[in-house]
């Protein structure tokens, strides 16, 4: 009779309202809401308390489920991109997404949104969890990315075209992008995202463009968000409406202005930069990557200080999905990065990845806060992430994960599930040979000289060839040497 009343006792509550955290506060759970948090259960009618099924929270956190608003389920943990477009077949794409989405829930991020990926693989994850297929966070997806030829996802020459399983989608004119928004929205997305360009040194879609887009998809009832690293492409879509912004590494006074004028969110999404950046030697990282990628933090960090001095409102996104960001593996030290580059406080960090994430998923008022009313999800946590933020970052510390009100189960071996395609970019050599390489300082001197002669080779030549007959001779003839018909 009370088995979906939930009772977690002793706790130290983090409500994600930005209040100060309460030591020894009671949260109440019926179903999928959130009835009681505190002493005060004036008016509400509820079971004793020791009918209720208990969990013990004393000398942890309690505080809502952490929420990434930049998690591509269809990547793989690719590590080069032609795995990611080419090398996976959409079937093997849904199923290693499936079973990595277990892996997000895990580590304490009960909701996500998947900004762009590879056919309309996102949705059906969506669906999947929703129907209780798939064990994974609630989600938000977009389709593939909207670009240009000038812009990120139009990886290939244009002799090889846009694969379809690329992540983007070419479309070069206002036409072209209202005819796959307008598919994308038949096909079940929650929201259209454009890639502008790599790196933010020049402006990709055009101010009417991008203007153009917004209001299609608001008007279809969608949300849009971009990737726009340069101050061209955030100011313009920051004017344009644009619902939150990908990234924002350089922006000016005026397009942070508008991010304020039209409640525009921003989504740093610093971790992707972060992890190549700082762990190249454990990577095996090309210079020029991680190279570029500390020079793009360096510039982030006076935009997105002013920004935050400004007021914009941040959300946590961590570009999980890559090798170098695995799932389940560093989604909250996106917020630890939001501390050193955009100089927000441990709190207001963790709003970020709570309440302020909640607009993406489409729940604003009902998701990310724990309060009466919301939606039961919960994460109790060993340590105090008000005081030390590291604590979310270690998954071993969120000791119980509850969706929807459901506390949630994991498979011991769920960290070891790993899957990559075998089929790695076909590489010939890392340079060029030249005669002066072989030869060194004396171009005079004699070849190095071969592990056999030719005459040797020849020979060994021969025996691997009566090698080959011998045992397809013996595959023919049965062990008791007998000839059966």
């Amino acid at each position: 009779m009370y088995e979906d009343w939930t009772l977690i006792t002793g706790g130290t509550v983090i409500d994600a309202t930005g209040a100060d955290p309460r030591p020894n506060t009671d949260v109440v759970l019926h179903g999928n809401t959130i009835i009681a948090v505190g002493e005060d259960t004036t008016g509400i009618q509820m079971p004793p308390k020791e009918k209720m099924r208990r969990i013990d929270a004393t000398g942890r956190t309690v505080m809502p489920g952490l929420i990434d608003v930049h998690c591509h389920m269809t990547y793989g943990e690719a590590r080069y991109e032609e795995e990611i477009d080419l090398y996976t077949s959409a079937e093997m794409r849904t199923l290693i997404a499936a079973a990595n989405a277990r892996k997000v829930l895990r580590a304490g991020i009960t909701s996500i949104s998947q900004p762009g990926g590879s056919y309309y693989i996102g949705v059906g994850i969506r669906e999947g969890i929703n129907a209780g297929l798939v064990q994974g966070p609630r989600m938000s997806a977009a389709g593939r990315y909207l670009t240009t030829s000038n812009g990120l996802t139009d990886w290939y020459p244009d002799s090889v075209g846009v694969p379809d399983g690329n992540i983007g989608t070419l479309t070069n004119t206002v036409d072209q992008m209202k005819v796959e928004i307008r598919h994308q929205v038949k096909n079940g997305v929650d929201l259209i995202k454009l890639a502008d360009s790599p790196y933010g040194d020049f402006q990709a879609f055009t101010n009417d463009e991008m203007k153009a887009v917004a209001d299609l998809v608001h008007q279809l009832g969608k949300k849009v968000t971009i990737h726009a690293r340069g101050p061209g492409e955030v100011r313009a879509a920051a004017d344009a409406g644009f619902d939150w912004i990908m990234h924002g590494n350089v922006m000016t006074d005026e397009g942070i202005e508008k991010m304020l004028e039209n409640d525009v969110t921003l989504v740093p999404t610093l971790l992707l930069l972060a992890n190549l950046a700082d762990w190249p030697e454990l990577t095996g990282a090309p210079y020029g990557q991680y190279h570029g990628c500390r020079r793009m933090l360096e510039k982030s960090v006076d935009s997105l200080h002013r920004a935050h001095e400004a007021g914009v409102t941040f959300a946590m996104g961590t570009d999980s999905g890559f090798a170098i960001t695995p799932y389940g593996e560093w989604h909250a030290r996106e917020l630890e990065l939001l501390q050193v580059y955009a100089g927000l406080s441990n709190m207001e960090a963790i709003v970020a990845a709570t309440a302020n994430g909640a607009k993406m998923l489409n729940l604003e008022g009902t998701l990310g806060k724990l309060l009466p009313g919301y939606l039961a999800d919960v994460i109790v946590v060993k340590g105090n992430p008000a005081e030390n933020l590291h604590v979310l970052v270690d998954k071993r510390n969120v000791e119980i994960v509850i969706k929807d009100g459901v506390v949630q189960t994991f498979p011991d071996d769920l960290d070891m599930v790993r899957y990559h395609n075998d089929r790695d970019p076909l590489i010939y050599s890392q340079t060029e040979l030249t005669y002066d390489m072989v030869t060194g300082d004396n171009p005079e001197k004699p070849y190095s000289v071969l592990p056999w002669s030719m005459a040797d080779g020849v020979e060994i030549a021969h025996e691997i060839d009566r090698g080959q007959k011998a045992l397809a001779t013996e595959d023919l003839v049965p062990e008791d040497g007998a000839v059966h018909d």
